[in-house]
């Protein structure tokens, strides 16, 4: 018996004919597609989404505490509370918060020398952490504090600045909206910042401004904020946070996160997930397709073997490892080529961003990279497991070989 397995799988590994080697060269290239596509597309979706959270929660924190409010959407103005510096301490103390800012929003028409722009002015005080918007300052600087009212001060998106043709130090006219019918209300900022996040729907709303400012025009008291903007180390803990934060507030106060004021942003990034696993279902078929094909075409090749060792006592089971063993050969030929390939080209587009994005459309200018090993680990498991199960049902065929026929088979 050990013999005749020898014997059969030193014929199997023969190079065979030339087109049995085109076959099997076929499926090695093949699988190496497959296995650098999905590589590919998982580190490009892992990419995507880190980049446009990063940017959101950046921009806006990831949790916020506000007066509660029915129907609160993202352009509702807060209504306002009294800062307690002992809640912003008892917040900050939670574990996995990493700052806590006051704000707050008032709608606005910004006027420059040519045209006018509707806008979200959001105003931040001199105790704000500026080091999460820093990162989408493109000229400029943030707003210098004084000890007057407020800082005459403002920074504006770049998308703004181009449709207002406006430029570092310019001044603008912004007209506070006034509810109850009031007039709006004038004020003349300087633009000392201009910042861009590529998100269209931040960058074509909101200009940043001093809180003090807010207050004044709301007749606030000094103390009074619209909210907190609450940032936490690991966004997937915001929910947990967000939870314990509840507990602590007064209960006049309301808690949501990011992902509940922006649903259609996240609904939209989730729905990547979709498209990955799409893509991932469609390149392992096409492995499998691959695969399938090549054993075929070598246990029909080899047919004369099959009758020979079989008239030798080999048994079915031990003929049909001769040729799952060549197809893991191939499949892990064709895997260690397409993390090669895969790897390969996920580095190099992380070193150099060769591969431009259009901004207006997703957000970024360079395709963002994010390989996360363990999932580049399980696309190679699941590729050679699920290559060498389906590879079961073509190796049955050396079932129905008779020694006999099979001999005499040219």
């Amino acid at each position: 018996m050990r013999l005749s397995f020898f014997i059969a799988r030193r014929i199997a590994f023969n190079k065979g004919s030339s087109f049995s080697r085109f076959i099997i060269n076929i499926a090695i290239i093949a699988t190496a597609i497959s296995v650098a596509v999905m590589i590919l597309a998982t580190a490009l979706v892992n990419g995507f989404q880190q980049v446009i959270q990063e940017k959101i929660f950046s921009f806006w924190g990831h949790i916020h505490v506000t007066q509660y409010q029915v129907n609160a959407g993202p352009l509702t103005e807060q209504i306002p509370f009294m800062a307690d510096s002992s809640l912003a301490d008892s917040i900050s103390r939670i574990p996995g918060v990493t700052a806590v800012n006051a704000y707050a929003t008032k709608s606005a028409i910004l006027k420059a020398e040519k045209d006018i722009e509707g806008v979200i002015f959001k105003g931040v005080d001199a105790r704000y952490n500026w080091q999460h918007l820093q990162r989408f300052l493109v000229q400029g600087r943030p707003i210098h504090y004084t000890d007057s009212s407020y800082a005459p001060e403002a920074i504006i998106s770049v998308s703004l600045a181009k449709e207002l043709q406006l430029k570092l130090n310019d001044k603008i006219i912004v007209y506070f909206i006034q509810g109850g019918g009031q007039a709006p209300r004038a004020r003349k900022l300087t633009v000392t910042g201009i910042y861009k996040t590529g998100i269209e729907e931040y960058d074509k709303t909101y200009i940043i401004g001093d809180l003090g400012l807010i207050r004044k025009l709301n007749n606030w008291n000094p103390t009074d904020i619209g909210g907190y903007e609450i940032f936490v180390k690991r966004y997937q803990e915001m929910d947990d946070v967000g939870q314990v934060i509840y507990s602590q507030i007064p209960e006049k106060l309301f808690v949501r996160t990011i992902r509940e004021i922006y649903p259609n942003i996240f609904d939209w990034l989730r729905l990547q997930n979709k498209n990955e696993v799409i893509i991932v279902v469609i390149m392992t078929i096409v492995a499998v397709i691959n695969m399938i094909t090549a054993i075929l075409i070598l246990i029909l090749e080899r047919t004369n073997m099959v009758g020979i060792v079989k008239a030798l006592g080999m048994r079915n089971w031990h003929i049909q490892k001769v040729f799952i063993y060549q197809a893991g050969y191939i499949v892990l030929s064709g895997l260690l080529l397409g993390n090669l390939l895969g790897l390969g080209l996920a580095f190099l587009q992380k070193a150099t961003g060769f591969f431009k994005l259009p901004e207006e459309s997703y957000y970024m200018s360079v395709a963002a990279i994010d390989l996360r090993w363990w999932e580049v680990v399980l696309i190679n498991l699941s590729t050679f497991g699920i290559c060498i199960l389906v590879l079961l049902i073509p190796s049955l065929i050396i079932r129905r070989i008779t020694p006999v026929k099979a001999i005499q088979f040219k």
